[in-house]
């Protein structure tokens, strides 16, 4: 039997911690991909973290145990999309060989 599809997106607004704005399973997860994708919002595909937030109520904020992964996922997001903070230098263009 295959494993139930779960979706779940987190939304964050600049205070406080990211929170759950959506989530599904089955149809409903493959429409907020579907939704996301058709929107150029970047997809991380963690079916253990995915199932974990379903625990969550929508507008729920993530609990601190998530802090940091999710902290990480944001940051590596946020390069792919080429943003940067203000005045950020990137290390890795300095380097001499």
């Amino acid at each position: 039997m295959k494993p139930t599809k779960h979706a779940a997106a987190l939304t964050y607004n600049g205070t406080g911690a990211p929170y759950l704005s959506a989530k599904g399973q089955a149809q409903v997860a493959e429409d907020i991909i579907a939704i996301a994708q058709a929107a150029g919002i970047q997809i991380h595909h963690d079916p253990h973290l995915s199932q974990f937030l379903q625990f969550l109520e929508l507008g729920e904020e993530i609990p601190p145990e998530l802090y940091k992964l999710i902290a990480e996922l944001l940051s590596f997001i946020y390069i792919l999309e080429g943003k940067t903070p203000k005045n950020w230098q990137n290390p890795n263009t300095d380097v001499t060989i």
